[in-house]
């Protein structure tokens, strides 16, 4: 029995292509791999839980004497993006998927988004990269003031505006609306996500940390729901009260980044907390992920790497910290889209059993399933124990 479970997600950390991968075009996709092969990659302190052993996983380094649990998992949900991957994490499984917009959004869907807004016009409407976006659409934006609008691969509605040109609270307004018009069946969006930005040019715009994704809330019950019902704390640091919509949580404390996350992940385990925090680290989907930057996800992952000594040092005996991923975003490949991967699972506790592989397990809904049991709950319908 625990009395808390700590999960951190490393957004877009696969470490590996699914079996299914083919079918989201990401045949050869492996974030670690990709990485390790390409930096000199120094990670001594997820070595030491196990991160190398995990089956397949395609390392040559091993850790003969590793301190945690390991292992991977098979995403069951259909689709590649952080909501249905932190939903299953937490016990809900996404059928069918969302609708994804391959050739960009309608007209019709458009136009009914300009009326219910009040927008005069819209920029871009296209599949892209939302870096390139800003460069080519950005400073006819700050003309027009004309939102910038686009997709990817998932399925997502992008609106891109200028903080001094569309203030940020107004962009949060045409997201709400925009949120309600596409829950509808027949466009059937999984998440609005307003993408501010600031800067002069195509030169220097920049994204901020002032992002905010409003999910669909058409998702069943999670262990979030099960640990806040039986009164016990469930603490989301970074974007897991936008992923959730706020429900079940009983504290949210917004990040601005992978280091920020950390400190106030740490700041939480110093208090007499009992149930669930939940961590994710943005960076390395939004920053080096998406933009294909090997080494600055190198860099972020040695910078996680040399603070699990403060976390692991930080944990109660018990206390139960899992490490794991919500999907891949190999940085290595042509495309800047999230990968079809299996999740790592790194799993410690100071009183449990030290090296144990866990393998691979059928959905990252054994995540919940573990956490639920060893809080004393009854699990959800999906997933199994691993401990």
């Amino acid at each position: 029995m625990i009395n808390r479970a700590i999960i951190i997600v490393l957004d877009g950390f696969g470490v590996g292509e699914l079996p299914d991968a083919n079918k989201y075009k990401d045949e050869g996709s492996n974030t670690l791999k990709g990485i390790y092969n390409n930096v000199k990659l120094n990670l001594p302190n997820m070595k030491k839980l196990g991160l190398y052993n995990i089956e397949g996983i395609g390392i040559p380094e091993h850790e003969e004497n590793p301190i945690g649990m390991y292992g991977k998992a098979v995403e069951q949900a259909e689709g590649k993006n952080s909501p249905v991957g932190h939903w299953e994490i937490s016990g809900y499984i996404q059928h069918p998927a969302f609708t994804t917009y391959p050739n960009a959004f309608p007209e019709k869907m458009l136009n009914e988004f300009k009326e219910k807004t009040g927008v005069q016009g819209i920029l871009c409407n296209e599949v892209g990269s939302g870096t390139e976006i800003l460069k080519r659409f950005g400073e006819e934006h700050i003309k027009t003031g004309f939102p910038i609008i686009y997709t990817s691969a998932d399925s997502v509605f992008q609106i891109a505006a200028h903080e001094d040109i569309i203030p940020v609270e107004k962009l949060y307004e045409i997201c709400l609306v925009a949120r309600k018009m596409l829950a509808k069946k027949e466009y059937n969006v999984g998440t609005v996500i307003a993408r501010p930005f600031i800067g002069t040019s195509s030169e220097n715009f920049i994204r901020t940390y002032n992002r905010r994704d409003f999910e669909s809330e058409s998702f069943g019950r999670t262990m979030l729901d099960v640990i806040s019902e039986n009164g016990k704390d469930v603490i989301a640091i970074g974007k897991i009260e936008d992923l959730f919509s706020g429900r079940g949580i009983t504290k949210a404390i917004h990040t601005k980044g992978n280091e920020d996350g950390i400190e106030k992940t740490l700041q939480e385990l110093k208090e007499d907390t009992s149930g669930l925090i939940f961590t994710n680290l943005v960076d390395f989907d939004m920053l080096y992920g998406h933009r294909n930057d090997i080494i600055g996800y190198g860099k972020a992952l040695e910078y996680f790497d040399s603070k699990l000594p403060d976390i692991i040092g930080n944990l109660k005996e018990d206390d139960l910290l899992i490490i794991t991923a919500d999907h891949g975003n190999d940085p290595s490949t042509p495309s800047t889209d999230h990968s079809r991967e299996y999740i790592p699972i790194l799993m410690y506790n100071k009183n449990m059993k030290k090296g144990v592989n866990i393998g691979i397990r059928e959905t990252y809904a054994d995540i919940s399933a573990t956490i639920l049991e060893e809080l004393g709950f009854e699990k959800l319908k999906n997933g199994e124990r691993i401990l």
